[in-house]
């Protein structure tokens, strides 16, 4: 399974791509959209592009976005959800079901602690990833997004197994 993980942003939004395979997950790439144009409209088409070029590129599976945390600013705030809206639809065009996450639970199941600094997750994906080159902190929350949905991905495989297991031996 190839997961992306995307960090939106309106000047930069990361991207982070792993492969889940047996129980491995392994680094494919990353990279950092970074944003062009003198008004909104052209900044999000920008972002709209480059991030179809990395599905294009890489074909990713299943995608994964960080949620938007409120900021202290309403225009700031309102301006961030316009770019998460265009790491949102990128997967939906391709066909892909979209999971989100709080950057609490991933930054949790990344660390192991849902208040970690932003080292200590670039930290913990490069001891995971077997120390990829990493194109910078957007690139690594990327990836840590990536880390999260691979690991909840994993379980709920397990789970779904183990319901239908279950439910195969009542019948039997």
């Amino acid at each position: 399974m190839r997961v992306i993980g995307i960090d939106p942003g309106l000047r930069r939004t990361g991207w982070g791509i792993v492969d889940v395979q047996a129980g491995e997950v392994t680094h494919v790439a990353n990279g950092i959209c970074a944003s062009e144009g003198d008004d909104l409209a052209s900044r999000l088409l920008s972002l709209h592009t480059q991030l179809s070029l990395v599905f294009a590129k890489h074909s990713p599976e299943t995608a994964a976005v960080e949620q938007t945390f409120v900021n202290k600013d309403a225009a700031g705030t309102l301006k961030l959800g316009q770019a998460r809206a265009i790491a949102l639809l990128v997967p939906a065009q391709a066909g892909l079901d979209v999971a989100e996450y709080a950057p609490n639970t991933v930054k949790k199941i990344v660390v192991g602690v849902g208040h970690a600094q932003k080292a200590q997750v670039e930290h913990m994906i490069k001891l995971q990833l077997k120390d990829p080159q990493v194109a910078g902190a957007d690139a690594a929350d990327a990836l840590a997004i990536a880390l999260c949905h691979a690991h909840h991905a994993k379980y709920q495989s397990r789970l779904a197994t183990a319901i239908c297991n279950s439910m195969t031996g009542a019948r039997a």
